[in-house]
């Protein structure tokens, strides 16, 4: 790893500047790479996963890793002009000029998690080679499949020195992060992010995490019940819960609550009527992930939650080993369980009553900021309340998850929930160096300032000036 980053700093240093047709060709090869090999990522997706649906990873791993770098690629031109900043009076008038330009920071480090393999990988690339920079990629150990064909297909597309993937446990993520890149950008678990800022901090690299928490619904006044609990149901059951933004908890009117439970229910039950055998549906990651998730819901039972399961065809999960797992409605979930304390990340989703939307926001307020919050309801007032009185990394209203779909919307996370952005034009800034450049004035600056030696009356006018 340490030959290959010192090989493409060599050749980033070599090729400056990075014209924008060389930015636009590696674009157009990142996805040529994931369109031509569609289908064989869709096979190592379902592999890893022990069943992945193939619509779902045509959705959002292939065709949502080929939209950003398109986008990129149409606007780049408008994201890298000169960005032209005033100077102070009278400089200006003088002929003194100030813009900033965007330059490439060299190598990125990329370690992408294994949710979603293929997308976090390339929504990150999109930004890294619009900005003009190279890129090594470290890929998650649970998609083992998906990361060695990363590493099978990416030569036929990249030389070494512009794009690199790298597989391996803990040991090998610990060491890449340990790299004096340029700028790293991890996606992950909150956990093991303090580690990663840990190890770059060692190297003054810049971090972008992407991380968690628990992304918080709440269903607001006069909220329409069903619309509402199909689109959480949508986000909830998509990947099987395993999605950084899932909803994680809703917060619910006391007397709306069997409403919404039902609305649930209804929804679920309609987008799959049976689990197991649905190829719409998607296997949790691994038997200790599923075993996490079974634990979790005992948990809750044991301290006096009212569990409700999702099995419209009353199929027999426990007989199986397909790590398929219904959704679990968790009611009456308090603070000790581990449910209301960790990110869920599988098809578990407690809801809690709340008696006004002071209180609602009160309990968000009181958790981690969370790296997505969703609000239901028509009421304006209430939804600028929401808005202006919780904190969290991106927001969708009247639906869930879709904020992060949006190319021009930075999509970052704040405090436990991340720190950074990128996505459209801030993932461009993110990548880039934006480099300020002043251009003086052909004058004698320097003594119409007063700053030239020996100080008298010219250097008290310009204090003066300068403290108007």
């Amino acid at each position: 790893m340490q030959d290959v980053l010192a090989r493409q700093r060599a050749a980033f240093m070599a090729e400056l500047p990075v014209g924008l047709a060389v930015r636009k060709d590696r674009l157009a090869r990142a996805a040529a790479m994931i369109a031509d090999n569609a289908a064989a990522f869709c096979d190592a997706l379902s592999e890893d996963f022990g069943h992945r649906s193939r619509e779902q990873s045509m959705l959002t791993d292939i065709a949502a890793s080929i939209a950003p770098i398109k986008h990129a690629i149409k606007s780049l031109d408008r994201w890298a002009r000169r960005d032209t900043r005033a100077v102070q009076f009278p400089l200006g008038l003088l002929g003194a000029r100030a813009w900033v330009e965007y330059q490439p920071k060299g190598v990125v480090g990329v370690i992408a998690p294994w949710n979603f393999p293929v997308n976090l990988v390339m929504g990150p690339i999109a930004g890294i080679f619009a900005a003009g920079n190279r890129a090594m990629v470290k890929t998650s150990e649970f998609t083992a499949r998906t990361a060695a064909l990363f590493e099978e297909v990416s030569p036929k597309y990249f030389a070494i020195e512009e794009l690199a993937f790298f597989s391996g446990g803990p040991e090998v993520g610990k060491a890449f992060s340990e790299l004096p890149f340029d700028h790293l950008i991890f996606t992950g678990a909150t956990g093991i992010g303090r580690h990663i800022l840990h190890a770059a901090a060692d190297n003054l690299t810049p971090v972008t995490l992407e991380l968690g928490g628990k992304s918080p619904v709440i269903i607001g006044k006069d909220a329409d019940i069903a619309r509402a609990t199909e689109r959480v149901a949508i986000g909830k059951m998509l990947n099987a819960g395993q999605i950084c933004l899932a909803p994680d908890y809703m917060l619910v009117p006391e007397a709306q609550e069997q409403a919404v439970v039902d609305g649930l229910k209804a929804a679920v039950s309609s987008m799959y009527p049976t689990l197991l055998a649905n190829p719409d549906y998607t296997a949790i990651i691994n038997d200790r992930h599923h075993q996490r998730l079974q634990d979790w819901v005992a948990d809750a039972r044991a301290k006096g939650a009212t569990v409700e399961t999702v099995n419209p065809a009353n199929e027999d999960f426990a007989g199986s080993n397909a790590r398929k797992m219904p959704l679990h409605i968790v009611r009456n979930a308090t603070d000790d369980m581990i449910v209301m304390q960790e990110e869920l990340f599988g098809p578990i989703l407690p809801v809690r009553r709340y008696t006004n939307i002071d209180s609602a926001i009160a309990e968000v307020n009181r958790r981690d900021r969370p790296l997505g919050l969703y609000y239901f309801g028509p009421d304006e007032s209430e939804r600028r309340t929401v808005l202006d009185r919780t904190i969290s990394g991106g927001v969708t209203l009247d639906d869930v998850v879709f904020h992060v779909s949006m190319e021009e919307l930075p999509f970052g996370g704040i405090g436990p929930s991340g720190m950074g952005s990128y996505h459209g034009f801030d993932g461009f800034k993110t990548f880039s160096h934006g480099k300020a450049v002043f251009k003086q004035a052909k004058l004698d600056v320097a003594k119409l300032a007063g700053l030239k030696p020996p100080y008298g009356k010219a250097t008290m006018a310009s204090v003066k000036r300068q403290m108007k």
